[in-house]
């Protein structure tokens, strides 16, 4: 794989079924097998779901249920019980993602969920970060990020984020991120795909990964805000075998060692506009 290959191995979750395309089981899951079959097929990775609407997943898949690789959203008060049988029926599931900090639920869940799934516990920016992602860290489960949302406020400011990232690399715990990193650069958009839809500036997932990245290797929150801000596409240079950011540089190598323990995937409603800013960039 190239750098920039490795980098998007996987690494697109898709969340059609969720604000702001929000659509209907049918439309969402024709996505995403469409985008398996695409030139950018690498990039897709899970199809994310409710707990309480596999039943009408299975019903619409039929045969092809199979072949999905499923993160389930559940919330603490779930039957972890049931998720042995969904096993059984044919769900392959590998990631379940619950919002909690708090360390008693984390710990309670985690000993609940069979041993072959992975847990991301979503982690607002304004929790008790040290306790909660000691609970995180000692259950072996893996943490989520909100980036964003339908409105202003929802979009954590770069400082949030970078102080986040790198109490996440002290720890060496896995994250994922969501929403609203449709775009690969720092940008100002619409929050929806309303006609009268409030707009403004939106994380980049690029910018993100970058950032991630740099503290992962020993870099410091200051560069990373930086970094997060970044709003000029000129200043990332791509080859076959690096990415850069300014005078920062990563190799492919390191790219895969970085996706595979660090950052595994964003969530996006949207497959298309991630993979086509990439082409308008030349980078695809």
């Amino acid at each position: 794989m190239t750098a920039l290959e490795s980098l998007l191995d996987g690494i697109i979750d898709y969340a059609g079924l969720y604000p702001p395309a929000a659509l209907d089981m049918h439309t969402a899951l024709r996505n995403y097998l469409s985008f398996g079959r695409s030139q950018h097929a690498s990039a897709s990775g899970r199809f994310i779901v409710n707990i309480n609407r596999l039943t009408e997943l299975r019903e619409v898949a039929g045969d092809s249920i199979r072949h999905l690789r499923l993160s389930v959203l559940a919330s603490p008060d779930t039957d972890w019980n049931s998720l042995a049988g969904l096993l059984h029926d044919g769900f392959t599931i590998d990631t379940i993602e619950i919002k909690t900090d708090l360390p008693s639920q984390i710990a309670h869940i985690a000993r609940c969920i069979p041993s072959d799934l992975t847990a991301h516990f979503e982690v607002p920016f304004d929790s008790p970060v040290s306790e909660t992602l000691d609970a995180i860290s000692a259950a072996g489960a893996r943490v989520k990020l909100r980036m964003g949302g339908l409105v202003a406020d929802a979009f954590p400011p770069a400082l949030t984020v970078a102080n986040m990232l790198k109490a996440l690399a002290d720890r060496r715990i896995p994250f994922k991120a969501t929403a609203g990193l449709h775009h690969p650069i720092r940008s100002h958009h619409p929050f929806t795909y309303a006609p009268d839809s409030p707009s403004g500036t939106m994380h980049g997932f690029l910018n993100l990964a970058c950032a991630a990245a740099l503290l992962y290797f020993g870099g410091d929150v200051s560069q990373a805000i930086l970094l997060l801000d970044e709003q000029n596409p000129d200043a990332w240079h791509i080859t076959p075998d690096t990415i850069a950011w300014r005078n920062v540089r990563w190799s492919t190598d390191q790219l895969r060692s970085f996706r595979e323990k660090f950052f595994t995937s964003f969530g996006s409603c949207s497959f298309a506009e991630p993979m086509d800013d990439l082409e308008a960039l030349g980078w695809r």
